[in-house]
């Protein structure tokens, strides 16, 4: 690592010197000088301008190829393989356009190289053009957005009515989970009702808080659909999960959702990659703060049979602790007298 970084010091400070001696020279013909500009070195510039080119494209490709696997993870979820799609047409068209406007540029250099007989052209205007290189990549981008608008409508529309819902929470630094519990329905919250006994603020007067209940990794079901509730408790924060292609910001005040079906087990993924340790998660991708790098939280991905015998062994808030229920209404204290005596 030492020599390749001396030998990057030493291409520099040749480049360095090499710069200056071009400027003295350029100075000195601006200034009148007889001096011209050597047409060896004019030949020497424009060839480095071809050599750049096959080089950083061999690279390019090089590096690709070799880091594809680490950049390119499998996809786990039924909208992740529309995303994919979506990514791949996108890479497509604009790695096309990339590459031809890239070699343009780099040969150019080369074939039009300074030479004392040429004179450039005078070419100001050309109405075809104009049109061509407007009208098509406004038909090419619009067929992207729309297509990527029709994803994106899909998976923050209602989603269906049999979906699990989790709630996840953003603080700093943590994810909170609060699932619905036998109903379906999470328990309405206010901020104002947050404590150190009731993180999520959690108004425990709603009867439909009764049997929401917490878990330390977020557990769903494969091939079922999974709506995930998602708000922030104080600053930005961002639900990424890679595999499912899942990524949405957690905004202070303003709830957001995400909806997708997951479509392979964690038992099934560690099996696809080799890795027996190998764990889905949900990452913050909104820088909030030094203790950002610690807002990891595990997604575990079962059958649904599993979920179901998992779902029907937690415990609510208020089994967990029965002191939540003071306050809260008649009915609702009934229904926590019951949850206790089953307990």
């Amino acid at each position: 690592m030492y020599g390749f970084l001396i030998g990057v010091g030493v291409l520099l400070i040749f480049s360095i010197i090499w710069m200056v001696y071009r400027i003295q020279t350029l100075v000195s013909v601006v200034k009148g000088s007889d001096k011209k500009i050597a047409s060896g070195s004019n030949k020497i510039n424009a060839m480095l301008f071809v050599v750049f080119l096959i080089g950083s494209s061999i690279l390019l490709f090089w590096y690709s190829i070799k880091e594809f696997d680490n950049y390119d993870l499998p996809v786990a979820s039924e909208h992740g393989v529309v995303t994919d799609q979506l990514f791949w047409v996108t890479m497509a068209v604009t790695g096309i356009v990339f590459l031809i406007t890239h070699v343009l540029l780099f040969i150019f250099p080369y074939k039009y190289q300074y030479k004392e007989d040429r004179k450039a052209s005078f070419y100001p205007h050309n109405n075809k053009l104009e049109v061509i290189w407007t009208a098509v990549p406004g038909v090419v981008l619009a067929g992207l957005v729309i297509s990527g608008w029709m994803a994106w409508s899909d998976i923050t529309a209602p989603a269906p009515e049999n979906a699990h819902i989790v709630e996840i929470m953003g603080s700093q630094f943590q994810w909170d989970i609060r699932y619905a519990g036998k109903d379906n329905v999470l328990g309405d919250y206010d901020y104002r009702m947050i404590t150190a006994t009731n993180a999520h603020g959690i108004d425990f007067a709603d009867k439909n808080s009764v049997d929401d209940f917490p878990s330390p990794v977020v557990v769903i079901p494969k091939g079922e659909p999974v709506l995930f509730k998602i708000r922030a408790r104080d600053v930005l924060h961002s639900v990424f999960a890679p595999h499912m292609r899942l990524k949405m910001d957690a905004v202070p005040g303003m709830p957001t959702r995400f909806w997708f079906v997951p479509t392979k087990t964690t038992a099934e993924m560690r099996e696809e990659t080799g890795n027996p340790e190998f764990n889905y998660e949900i990452a913050c991708t909104e820088i909030c703060g030094r203790g950002h790098f610690s807002m990891r939280k595990i997604i575990e991905v079962v059958e649904p049979a599993e979920y179901q015998k998992w779902y029907a062994e937690q415990k609510s808030f208020i089994q967990m602790n029965p002191a939540l229920a003071a306050g809260s209404s008649v009915e609702v204290k009934e229904v926590a007298e019951v949850q206790l005596s089953e307990k």
